[in-house]
């Protein structure tokens, strides 16, 4: 599903129309109960990535989750595609997506931002290109020795 407009389609050097989906993605670990439940620092947090991702932010949604397995989820929809968090307070865990279409967009910097934020102990990111022109997705996953795949 495609809710963006114009801002997700490029066109390429022999003028073919194609969708560019850039999708950023991992796992954040040992981050603290308080972090995990704060549900205004996680809203604010997440708003501020979309806007880092050079993104349109259209709607967010947030819910706080009770119980052993609760924690908060907050989802950004952008015209470009849209930003998940997902924590879990009880296990000091969460899960981020920063999905984005169109070439002007920058979702590691919005992903990034939000493991400064939330302050994992370490985490794991995958960096993947979704193409129309081609069947085949890209995945490009950073080497530990770069920075992006371990705790900053």
């Amino acid at each position: 599903m495609h809710v963006g407009s114009q801002l997700s389609r490029e066109m390429g050097e022999t003028g073919e129309d194609y969708i560019v989906g850039k999708h950023v993605y991992g796992n954040l670990y040992g981050i603290s109960r308080e972090v995990a439940l704060d549900h205004d620092f996680l809203v604010e947090t997440m708003k501020k990535a979309a806007e880092l991702s050079n993104a349109t932010i259209i709607e967010v949604r947030s819910w706080v989750i009770p119980g052993k397995k609760g924690g908060v989820s907050v989802i950004v929809l952008v015209d470009e595609s849209h930003l998940a968090l997902h924590t879990w307070s009880e296990y000091s865990y969460a899960t981020l997506d920063v999905y984005t279409c169109g070439e002007h967009t920058e979702p590691l910097k919005g992903f990034q931002y939000v493991v400064e934020r939330l302050r994992p102990k370490k985490y794991t990111m995958h960096y993947v290109v979704r193409d129309s022109r081609t069947e085949e997705m890209k995945t490009i996953t950073p080497s530990p020795g770069d920075g992006r795949g371990a705790s900053p």
